[in-house]
């Protein structure tokens, strides 16, 4: 046994003794290039669901149509971009939008607007909830539930931060008198329309007409908290829409939530309305203390005057004597309490 010992270890090796394994994936080179797509067709992301996506394909003439519905899901090439409804995207594999079939999302072009929002005040992470709509309607109820202005304010902001046109829309007005809300925010200048239903809960909605207008052939969101009728107005807006109507808790007072993803439909005089779900908190982490400054234009006057370095929740700060002067307006000081608060939620 030694002597064999010894023999293997005076062996001397040679090429022959050298084991290569080999290479399972094939000595092609990987490229970096990826599909173009060329062939790839165009359409808008109408709702989103676990992964699957609802799309309309362009007609030949430009524009969505509800003529041909596709499911898709993304490919891999997209990588971890998100889409969401009221994306273009580019589409490839079958398109027919025959039953049992699935295409393939390669591609989000540019979104032109987007509106974001993040879980609280203290969640650096933006989630983007609509692509390229126009217009933000704040839908809030007069009364059943209360009013929240300071959920009205950041919604305000949110428009002005995603550069959409802001449209204040209030429902149940046969329960109360908007006048009074409405006067917190004459200095603002933001368009407003007001919904009643007519003889109880089950009559006719009233301001529809004026609603129909200020929608017609424009992309618009609709958001607000629970219970403050989105869903009822979609439902009159769009004849066969059948959202889901929701209730207002009695003891809390809040709306439960009954949307429960956005959803794109199409306006019957032109135009697209986005139903979104209840919200019951809106963030702002993402946007900047200047955005949601200058979305208090009839505060914002009195910047000039303050210290350098004023963080506008001071004793200093100019917006105190413009608001005790009365050249704020109605409401100035209600305005000013509310500034204040989207500020301390950005610098915690």
């Amino acid at each position: 046994m030694t002597q064999r010992r010894e023999r293997r270890e005076r062996r001397e090796y040679d090429n022959e003794d050298v084991r290569i394994r080999p290479n399972r994936r094939g000595s092609r080179p990987r490229s970096k290039e990826r599909p173009r797509h060329a062939d790839a067709e165009s359409a808008w992301v109408v709702t989103v669901d676990r992964g699957r996506y609802t799309c309309l394909m362009d007609d030949p003439d430009g524009g969505s149509t509800a003529d041909r519905i596709v499911i898709a899901m993304t490919a891999r090439e997209l990588g971890r971009t998100r889409v969401v409804v009221g994306d273009r995207v580019a589409l490839v594999g079958d398109t027919t939008g025959s039953p049992g079939t699935l295409a393939r999302i390669v591609r989000v072009e540019p979104r032109r607007s987007v509106l974001r929002r993040s879980a609280d005040d203290t969640d650096q992470v933006e989630r983007v909830m609509v692509a390229n709509a126009d217009q933000l309607a704040v839908v809030t109820a007069l009364a059943d539930p209360e009013p929240r202005p300071r959920m009205v304010d950041r919604l305000l902001v949110a428009a002005y931060d995603a550069g959409l046109d802001p449209l204040l829309v209030l429902t149940k007005a046969d329960l109360a008198d908007p006048q009074e809300f409405l006067r917190g925010y004459a200095a603002l200048d933001v368009p407003y329309l007001v919904t009643h239903t007519e003889d109880g809960e089950h009559g006719a909605l009233i301001g529809l007409d004026a609603l129909r207008e200020a929608l017609a052939d424009r992309v618009t969101v609709l958001v607000g908290h629970s219970g403050v009728g989105k869903s009822t107005l979609v439902n009159a807006l769009v004849p066969g829409a059948a959202r889901a109507v929701g209730e207002v808790n009695d003891v809390t007072g809040r709306g439960r939530h009954t949307s429960t993803s956005a959803y794109a439909l199409h306006l019957p005089g032109g135009g697209w309305v986005i139903d979104t779900p209840g919200v019951r908190s809106f963030g702002l982490a993402h946007v900047r203390p200047e955005t949601i400054i200058g979305a208090f234009p009839d505060l914002a006057a009195a910047l000039p005057d303050c210290p350098r370095g004023c963080t506008h929740d001071e004793p200093e700060c100019a917006l105190d004597e413009l608001v005790t002067s009365g050249k704020a307006g109605p409401g100035g000081a209600a305005r000013l309490d509310s500034l204040r608060r989207l500020l301390r939620g950005l610098t915690g």
